[in-house]
């Protein structure tokens, strides 16, 4: 049928289950998940039911639980290193890579229009979203749980325990590909193409290549900082091109 299926409440079990946690209050969860776009029309005010107000709150629950294991972590570091590191672990960035990890966009109440507008994709809205299911788990279920969560989604990723150094300030990677989805444009695709130093203190070169031809390369000492520093390059160009086109016109 052409409309999108708009998650039941039946499928917040599911999500609980990922979670590893269930609530109490179920309303809770639901308020969670719904953006205000959902509630366009309807009385009451979509702040009071959407979950605007859940995500001003889980905002400071994830700057207290982050700051906590930083201290944990990093006891030698003055506050303006530990806020470094929190500043880039409660990014949109990473609390976006974050809800993609755990399927998010899946679960969210849109209106359809925000539907139609790709919302369920949209970084700053999944960012929100994350911040009011942790304001859930904390209301549902106090700072244990809500702690859970957070080790879990923000603190440690697929590759391990994530600190807050080793994410860039942006996400270069993640900006290259929406820049080109935008312009109708497959993936972009890292190469490799050089490796020198020894063992320890190895420099990495890689080239990215956007359909098939090479946009840029960078070096790093590791694949990754190599992949967002030649990301980043390819996105100045991918931008600056759309600015001389607009000129030429």
């Amino acid at each position: 049928m052409g409309h999108h299926h708009q998650p039941a409440p039946g499928d917040i079990p599911e999500l609980e289950a990922k979670l590893g946690y269930h609530f109490a209050q179920s309303e809770l969860i639901e308020k969670a998940l719904t953006h205000r776009s959902h509630l366009s029309g309807q009385t009451g005010g979509p702040r009071h039911a959407s979950n605007e107000l859940l995500e001003y709150l889980g905002d400071s629950v994830l700057a207290l639980l982050v700051s906590e294991t930083l201290i944990q972590r990093h006891p030698q570091e003055g506050e303006g290193d530990l806020s470094k590191r929190r500043s880039r672990l409660v990014s949109e960035a990473h609390l976006y890579q974050a809800a993609a990890r755990l399927g998010l966009g899946a679960y969210l109440r849109l209106g359809r229009g925000e539907e139609r507008a790709g919302g369920r994709g949209k970084k700053a809205l999944l960012a929100d979203a994350m911040e009011a299911l942790l304001a859930a788990v904390y209301l549902d279920g106090g700072l244990e749980p809500a702690r859970e969560f957070v080790r879990r989604w923000v603190l440690e990723s697929v590759d391990g325990p994530v600190d807050g150094d080793d994410l860039p300030a942006t996400d270069y990677k993640t900006e290259l590909q929406e820049a080109l989805q935008e312009r109708k444009l497959p993936a972009p695709r890292y190469v490799v193409v050089k490796e020198s130093g020894p063992e320890h203190r190895k420099i990495f070169t890689v080239q990215v290549l956007i359909e098939g031809k090479a946009a840029a390369a960078a070096e790093g000492e590791t694949k990754k900082a190599a992949q967002q520093a030649a990301a980043r390059i390819a996105l100045g160009k991918v931008r600056q091109s759309e600015k001389s086109y607009a000129e030429a016109e």
